[in-house]
């Protein structure tokens, strides 16, 4: 569901210290806790129930009545009970005729039904005025206080006046509605908690899948290669060696991923000499997915970081020192400071820091509380300049790490490049192809392409 094209409505709760009973069909847990946040918001509520018997569950002021009873006492009736159960207000249709009954049940499964439960329940009392709302909201965050939890209420229906009282009793509550339309957006309603985290998917499977290859490619050259040729045993390097290989190499490449996209969207746009022509499927998810694919390249470099700071602990550091103390003891030589490999070790370390230093600050303008307090042209600025500045620093840290070590003969193990080397490749690109784009030759057409003008109206259509 595409949350930023909702019509979110002001936030401006009802003055009126006089506010109209609602009835809640059902005492489980969400009608109990929405009851009790509608009583502490000033709505005097009456529950519908099987059992008119009172139990210390249900809130002090509230009423409990049969169904037929406790519809008759108010215009707004919250349905909190499963669509299994629905048939029970079959018999209730001529007391429910014009009031408004608010759906807020969710199923097991996305597409359950043929229809969404909102559709069903309006055709099962077809002159209520059926508003579908709350669905998204959970009882625990009404009795939290909704202070550390999503307040966002999703709410659709035929009838406008009864959708507007809905949403007046949202803002009453503390939380913001979003107008999705009418009755037909309750099947994508009903579907947005049931789906897991589904702009992940491919951000996760990908960092996954190029986990899992790295993982065997640094697993041969530092581990097998050695033990077949040398008869040395570095299997130890499975617990912080390799890691530290992975993290970085899967850190530039999915920050790359992150920028690829809108190269190839402008190269696309040239071409066509048009922004008003849908790009293919793939490249639009692609798109979509960056800011998952941005935050799980941060997580990669933070725990490259990690992983770094722990290496002057190591055992095998810690030896491999100390045994370069003692041969030069021995030998009675101390070798002189290259500085040639200080400042390409330092100049490292600096590119590394001041890439990770952005790279965690675009990761912070992301979160939707930090992105709600800047304008388009800042946060553009952050996500563009400074990120293509972040991703020019990490590639350029990495290019230094390897110093002189792209041309020797010994880096290729049975012909095979070093791990860091192939994360170069799709970085490398990416800055080429931007540099190549920031020509005025390029980025003056492509501008006004993208400001509207028509330079091959055939893709138009």
């Amino acid at each position: 569901m595409n949350k930023n094209s909702s019509n979110i409505m002001a936030l401006a709760p009802n003055t009126s210290n006089k506010r109209e009973t609602v009835c809640i069909f059902g005492t489980g847990d969400f009608g109990r806790a929405l009851g009790h946040k509608m009583i502490q918001s000033g709505y005097p509520i009456v529950f519908g129930s099987r059992s008119t018997q009172k139990s210390s569950l249900i809130p002090n002021d509230a009423e409990v009545l049969s169904h037929a009873e406790a519809a008759q006492k108010a215009a707004i009736i919250i349905i909190a009970i499963q669509r299994q159960h629905y048939n029970f207000l079959t018999p209730l249709a001529e007391i429910l005729h014009g009031k408004v009954l608010v759906d807020i049940s969710n199923n097991l499964k996305i597409n359950q039904y043929p229809e969404s439960n909102a559709e069903y329940l309006a055709q099962l009392v077809p002159g209520a005025k059926v508003v579908k709302a709350f669905n998204t909201v959970s009882a625990w965050a009404l009795q939290s206080g909704t202070l550390d939890a999503s307040r966002q209420v999703f709410v659709c229906g035929d009838d406008m006046e009864a959708k507007q009282m809905v949403m007046d009793i949202v803002r009453a509550l503390g939380l913001t509605p979003l107008d999705q339309g009418s009755l037909l957006a309750a099947q994508e309603i009903e579907n947005y908690p049931l789906q897991l985290f589904p702009m992940w998917k491919f951000p996760i499977l990908l960092s996954l899948g190029l986990t899992a290859f790295f993982f065997f490619y640094c697993l041969t050259l530092d581990i097998i290669y050695p033990y077949v040729y040398e008869n040395k045993d570095f299997s130890f390097f499975i617990a912080i060696s390799i890691p530290n290989r992975i993290c970085p190499i899967l850190a530039l490449i999915l920050l790359a991923l992150v920028y690829l996209p809108g190269v190839l969207a402008a190269i696309i746009q040239l071409y066509r000499g048009t922004k008003y022509h849908r790009f293919p499927d793939w490249l639009d998810k692609w798109m979509l997915c960056r800011k998952q694919l941005g935050l799980v390249a941060l997580a990669f470099a933070s725990l490259h970081v990690l992983y770094t700071l722990v290496i002057p602990i190591r055992s095998f550091v810690r030896w491999r020192i100390s045994s370069s103390t003692v041969s030069q003891a021995l030998n009675n030589k101390t070798e002189p400071l290259n500085n040639t490999y200080a400042w390409l070790s330092d100049s490292y370390l600096a590119l590394g820091i001041l890439g990770f230093f952005l790279f965690v600050l675009l990761g912070i303008t992301s979160l939707p509380s930090v992105s709600n307090n800047v304008n388009w042209r800042e946060f553009r600025f952050v996500q563009s300049k400074l990120g293509y500045l972040t991703l020019v620093l990490c590639t350029a840290h990495t290019l230094v790490y390897g110093g002189n070590r792209f041309l020797n003969p010994s880096s290729y193990r049975w012909y095979l490049p070093n791990a860091y080397m192939l994360s170069l490749i799709v970085p490398c690109i990416v800055l080429v192809v931007k540099f190549v784009l920031v020509f005025p030759c390029l980025d003056k057409p492509l501008t006004q392409i993208r400001q509207g003008w028509e330079r091959n109206p055939k893709y138009s259509k």
